[in-house]
């Protein structure tokens, strides 16, 4: 009966998109969506969105032995934000949501996705262990952070800072064309791995945007429930 309940009065959270290319992704998924065969289902499209992620992390972790294999990352990125972005457009476009199993499924999907995208980094030889240990658990405690965040408030902010899953794609495929090129840069008078740069670089900025989100829910909800 409990359950029956819960069933009844749970009540989706109100989604906040406000990345810098949220307005044109958004019309360029509707239309895709609108496109759609009908055989297509959101699961279907999570599923490869998920197995592209798999399929980038294969491709880092060959680089170690193929070079070739860095440039294929930037296709699975690809093919990973057709299926991870489309699948929720397609089923509010034909009115199937299932709001707490697709959050749920995508948010699990995308948490793992990100175990197998930065363990392939850090065995590709073009980032080490330390930094790559460091960018998962910034990037880990930010969706922490963002899943508390839309429980306490019941709304789900899908970017941080107009910075969403779509600008980290496109930041990282332009990011894998560097380093193909130059997978060693010069700063500061000594030799260092790109990759080790720009992922120190990301997991800095990660936990200083963590820092400040989770100091302003905190003082938000302390100022909300006073005693």
């Amino acid at each position: 009966m409990n359950g029956a309940n819960n069933m009844t009065t749970f009540q989706d959270a109100v989604r906040r998109q406000e990345s810098l290319l949220a307005l044109p992704e958004r019309k360029a998924l509707r239309w895709l969506a609108c496109r759609m065969p009908r055989w297509i289902h959101p699961d279907h499209l999570t599923l490869l969105g998920f197995a592209a992620t798999a399929l980038a992390g294969l491709c880092y972790a060959g680089a170690r032995w193929w070079a070739p294999s860095l440039p294929l990352v930037n296709l699975w990125l690809a093919v990973n934000w057709f299926g991870d972005s489309l699948d929720g457009t397609l089923a509010r476009v034909r009115g199937t949501l299932r709001p707490r199993y697709g959050f749920y499924v995508d948010h699990m999907v995308d948490a793992f996705g990100a175990v197998f995208l930065i363990g392939g980094l850090a065995t590709s030889g073009l980032m080490s262990e330390r930094v790559a240990v460091s960018l998962l658990v910034a990037f880990l405690l930010l969706a922490i952070h963002t899943y508390l965040a839309t429980y306490t408030d019941g709304r789900f902010q899908l970017s941080i800072w107009q910075f969403g899953p779509t600008e980290l794609r496109i930041l990282l495929i332009v990011g894998n064309c560097y380093a193909y090129a130059r997978p060693v840069v010069r700063v500061f008078g000594r030799y260092w791995l790109f990759f080790d740069v720009a992922g120190t670089v990301a997991a800095a900025s990660m936990f200083t945007v963590l820092v400040a989100v989770v100091a302003r829910q905190t003082v938000q909800l302390y100022r909300a429930e006073r005693i």
